[in-house]
């Protein structure tokens, strides 16, 4: 049982609600420790010891945005491009548009991927990473030095004519190999792959083309032109792409063409 003085009781009754409400309202304040305070992250450049130098925090901002964007470096600065196109081609020619699947195809390209790309990653890996976590060099020092591997190998895989053309386009003048743009460079790189991927695609259609057009004319000799020629087509397909060993083949091939 709560007990109320005379004195409370005798006031007036808004008087009695705002002293409550008073009390009530700021009781929480005053239990409240004095030490807590909304959680602050400070990103900018206090911390830097010189020059050029940034924060940690700053750093970890850049690093969770190049991050963001790594999917299309993979895609357009190695040789994932050529590899994912041409292993679509094979889905794509054997009639099969959904077997094997799209994971299945995208994570065949990206370990072939991995394994092309090894000397490269293990060049940028010497050359650039290692020595900017030993602090020796900058954080643009080891992007310089990472971008001489990958840009040697692209200019390994790019015509000629496509360098030239892009670099009509941007309107430079004669330009030697070693001061070419990365902007140049890679348009170019990939306009390469898509068509050695193309050209590789056709090759590779031509033999499951005869067996379509075969089993067509057969079908249309015996009168049977109701039936689907892709009924007898896809397992034709299939033996002799078992037979020949092709996804051999094509690996093989994909890999060759990078070393040639």
């Amino acid at each position: 049982m709560i007990s109320v003085p005379p004195s409370v009781l005798s006031r007036p009754a808004g008087e009695v609600t705002t002293t409550t409400s008073t009390t009530t309202a700021t009781s929480p304040t005053a239990s409240r420790p004095a030490s807590s305070g909304p959680f602050r992250l400070n990103i900018g450049l206090e911390g830097a010891g010189q020059a050029g130098e940034v924060s940690v925090a700053l750093q970890i901002v850049v690093v969770m945005t190049l991050l963001s964007v790594a999917p299309s470096i993979v895609l357009l600065m190695t040789s994932f491009t050529r590899i994912v196109i041409v292993l679509g081609f094979v889905r794509t020619a054997l009639g099969t548009p959904s077997a094997p699947s799209n994971q299945i195809v995208i994570g065949l390209s990206l370990f072939l991927t991995f394994f092309l790309m090894g000397p490269v990653v293990d060049r940028v890996n010497d050359e650039a990473i290692r020595p900017y976590l030993d602090g020796r060099i900058t954080s643009i020092e080891a992007l310089d030095r990472a971008a001489v591997p990958l840009k040697q190998f692209m200019l390994k895989q790019t015509r000629t004519r496509d360098l030239e053309y892009f670099l009509e386009l941007g309107g430079f003048g004669p330009t030697a190999v070693r001061d070419l743009p990365m902007r140049v460079v890679i348009p170019a790189f990939v306009i390469s792959e898509l068509q050695t991927a193309f050209q590789m695609g056709f090759l590779l259609f031509l033999p499951f083309l005869v067996i379509d057009f075969l089993v067509s004319t057969v079908l249309m000799a015996m009168g049977m032109m109701m039936m689907p020629p892709i009924t007898v087509a896809l397992p034709l397909k299939l033996l002799l792409f078992v037979l020949v060993d092709g996804w051999h083949l094509v690996v093989r091939s994909l890999v060759q063409s990078f070393a040639a």
